[in-house]
């Protein structure tokens, strides 16, 4: 007891010190597991990732991700095993904020999706990277 009395300021140094090293994966919470804008296109072009855009479907029209795929979330688990049939195929999941797309990485991993990545930021970050959207 007397040595950690002795040295208290070396553990109040590598209290900070492991607060600091984590803090990056504390902050991004939710995200972990998702992908940038520029990582998604990436995936995209790379691995014939398949967008699935979870938003409703007057969201969708308002704009999405050009190719993208509507399956709102309330039906994905019923709508993804017939969009997408490959299960090995890479799937990037969008809604409007990111939020929804996380929720939807979670069921298709459930259905045995084995790479399905959610879009952080969602659309707002796809619009904010300038990358090209579609209506209708």
């Amino acid at each position: 007891m007397k040595f950690f009395i002795d040295n208290w300021t070396l553990f109040a140094i590598a209290i900070a010190s492991a607060a600091m090293l984590l803090w990056p994966v504390v902050s991004r919470g939710a995200r972990a597991g998702g992908l940038t804008a520029n990582e998604a296109v990436m995936l995209m072009n790379r691995e014939k990732a398949v967008v699935i855009d979870v938003c409703e479907t007057a969201e969708f029209a308002n704009g999405h991700v050009v190719g993208a795929k509507n399956i709102p979330l309330s039906q994905l688990e019923a709508k993804l095993a017939g969009t997408v049939k490959n299960k090995s195929t890479p799937l990037v999941m969008v809604c409007a904020s990111g939020m929804r797309s996380n929720r939807a990485v979670s069921i298709a991993t459930k259905l045995g999706y084995e790479k399905a990545l959610s879009l952080s930021g969602g659309m707002g970050a796809w619009r904010e990277a300038s990358l090209p959207v579609e209506k209708g």
